[in-house]
């Protein structure tokens, strides 16, 4: 019949590693991810052999070999999420999905702790949130926007000083550059 689709074979040993192996060579992975994926494929087309499948097995395996690399995926994530203004609860957050856990989660954490500052001034510049806004007084105002901050990852006692901050200066065209004068004073009044 036209349209309808040719039903697949189950996997076998050899056929799910080619899978694998197509996966890590498209996409940068984590053994979690790569676990995950296999076993959803499996549940798709099903297992031909009479022993479990070697999805933890194929994942460790090709850590083993280079072929995935918790950390370095999980770094370059943890900056990415970092330079778009989200905080280290979101970056946690994702990384846990990823699978990343352990002295990899550690060591991520603490670099994305340490820029916590210049993350949250990012999100506050990119939603034109305190000193990168129109400037509002009204509370409501401010509690949105902390809120904002807040589900981004960011802690409160930190949102709520960004979100009641000034522009940095009084001149009506602040510039966005700026930034960086904004993550200084931040700084030195949290110190």
């Amino acid at each position: 019949m036209p349209g309808r689709k040719p039903s697949l074979r189950p996997y076998d040993a050899k056929s799910l590693e080619r899978s694998a192996l197509r996966y890590v060579e498209r996409f940068a992975t984590t053994r979690g991810k790569l676990a995950d994926y296999l076993t959803r494929k499996l549940r798709e087309r099903g297992w031909a052999e009479e022993s479990e499948p070697p999805v933890e097995a194929l994942a460790e395996r090709f850590a083993e070999l280079g072929y995935i690399d918790d950390r370095a995926w999980g770094e370059a994530k943890a900056a990415a999420m970092t330079r778009r203004g989200l905080g280290a609860r979101r970056v946690r957050q994702a990384l846990g999905a990823a699978g990343i856990a352990g002295e990899d989660m550690a060591a991520i954490d603490e670099a994305a702790g340490d820029a916590a500052v210049e993350s949250a001034v990012a999100f506050a510049r990119r939603k034109r949130i305190g000193p990168f806004g129109p400037g509002s007084d009204d509370r409501a105002v401010i509690e949105r926007q902390v809120g904002q901050m807040v589900r981004a990852g960011h802690p409160p006692d930190l949102a709520r000083r960004i979100a009641r901050m000034e522009p940095p200066s009084s001149d009506p065209e602040f510039r966005f550059e700026d930034a960086d004068d904004v993550a200084a004073r931040l700084k030195s009044s949290l110190s």
